[in-house]
Order: C-alpha cells, then structure tokens, then sequence
C-alpha cells in the first residue's frame, strides 16, 4: 500500500519534527485505506470558516425536486487529485517499518480535508457552468423527468471534473436510473427511503437479552432516525431499559420493549 502510493507521487519520504500514528482502514471493498491518527494535529490547527454541506438539508432539497430519474458521480480519489503545498507537509509526516513518510496531496484524517476538497470540486463546476446538481464532498448527483436529460447533465460534469484534473471510474458513475443511492440513502419517485439492505438487517437482528445489546440496537437504527415516522414514541420503551436505574427486563408491561415483528414497524 505505502509503495504504491510512493509510486504515484502520493507519499513521499521525508525527515520531520513531527510525527502521526498511522491509522489503516479497510473499505467496502476489502482493501486497505491508509489514513493518519490526525488527532493531535487537529486539535492546534485553526478552524476555517467555509464547511461542507449539511446531509440533511441536502436530502430536503433533493426531495423537492421529486425527480423521476437519477444519476450519481464519484469522484475516485478525489483527496489525492489535490496537491498539499510543500512548506506544510512535514506536518503531517508518518512513520511506517521504521521510514517516515509525508503527503503529497491532501491527507485522509485532517479536519479541513474534506472542506478543502469540496471546495475546490465545487469551484470547478461553477466554473464549468455544470448543470444543476448537488454535491456533497465528491459525491455529485443530478436528476430529471428522463433517462437522456439526467445521462446529459451527467456527462457534462463529468468532462468539467476531467478537465480540472479529477479522475472518474467507470464503476464510480451509477444511472441513470429511476432508483439510486446517494448520501447512503435510497431515492425513488422524488423521495427518499432507507435501502432494503439496512431494513434486512436491522429486522434480523435478535431481541436484545441485556442493556449492552438493547443500546446496540438502538445505535443501529438511530442513524435512520430522521427517516422513521414518530422515532421517539417507538424506541421509548427501548430507552428505558438502557437508564442505569433500571433493571434489564423484557416483556414485562411498563418495560416492554418492541417485539421483533415491531422492528419492521421502524421501517414503514
């Protein structure tokens, strides 16, 4: 992985006063991700005052567009597409088998990364006069009433984001289609739903037997909550059992948490 990215411009290596623990991550896909322990670096740097979107507001927004077709964008490696000014990567140096290491391009694990990223992607579609879209980081997506007008729209962002130097996969470019995935939420008829996976495995999931298992439940579907109708009525009784006042007891009438069957009730 180290070799790789030094093959490719991406790491170099360095002799630094500074130092950070390396922090490998593995993707969806089965491969290693390398990325730093930034914490301490992240804490001393000053905040800027430009921030990515918020995913919610995005969701809203793309929910009143009531689209028919999507298409979404992936920028691959979008990080890596951005060059990190020489006087400050020694900042950021890493130590691997006993060889210290610095990026060349933007760094995963940097607070600023992503605002820095998205930033730039978005200066880079103004300027192209991109098509309308919303962008969250280097996710993109566009829409419309037909297959051709979103395959369009997409084409045209595509060759905008080539031309500023990003790199595109085919695998990265999904649709058109009239149900796509975007934000890690599923849209379809202009609205937006949890994916089928995510139910799947919440309502597999067996009854909790203790407090551990209850809150980790509860940590599972909690990111869905501004999806699910009436959330907190529902996982009420659910909370209660985890207070540390309280006594784990299941089935019980004022403590009776939701049965399995109602954890699909979660998902309607």
């Amino acid at each position: 992985m180290i070799r790789e990215l030094e093959t490719q411009g991406v790491v170099s290596k360095t002799h630094s006063p500074f130092n950070s623990p390396i922090w490998p991550v593995r993707k969806s896909d089965r491969e290693w991700r390398l990325t730093v322990d930034y914490r301490a670096l992240n804490e001393v740097t000053p905040p800027l005052s430009a921030a990515v979107p918020d995913m919610l507001e995005l969701q809203y927004e793309l929910e009143s567009k009531a689209a028919k077709w999507y298409a979404t964008i992936d920028i691959a490696n979008a990080f890596f597409s951005i060059p990190l000014a020489a006087e400050c990567r020694p900042q950021f140096a890493f130590t691997w088998r006993g060889v210290q290491y610095t990026w060349n391009r933007l760094p995963q694990g940097w607070k600023h990364s992503p605002t820095i990223c998205h930033g730039l992607i978005q200066a880079a579609l103004e300027k192209g006069e991109a098509s309308e879209h919303l962008q969250y980081i280097d996710d993109i997506i566009v829409w419309g009433n037909t297959a051709m007008e979103v395959f369009e729209k997409g084409e045209k962002i595509i060759q905008i984001l080539l031309k500023a130097g990003f790199a595109i996969k085919k695998s990265k470019v999904k649709g058109p289609a009239r149900e796509i995935q975007f934000l890690g939420v599923k849209w379809q008829d202009g609205r937006r739903q949890i994916p089928t996976e995510v139910i799947n495995k919440i309502t597999a999931m067996c009854p909790p037997t203790n407090k551990k298992e209850t809150q980790a439940f509860l940590g599972a579907i909690g990111f869905w909550r501004m999806h699910i109708s009436e959330y907190s009525q529902i996982v009420s009784p659910l909370y209660l059992v985890t207070r540390k006042k309280n006594d784990f007891c299941w089935g019980l009438n004022s403590n009776k948490p939701l049965p399995r069957s109602s954890k699909r009730s979660l998902m309607q």
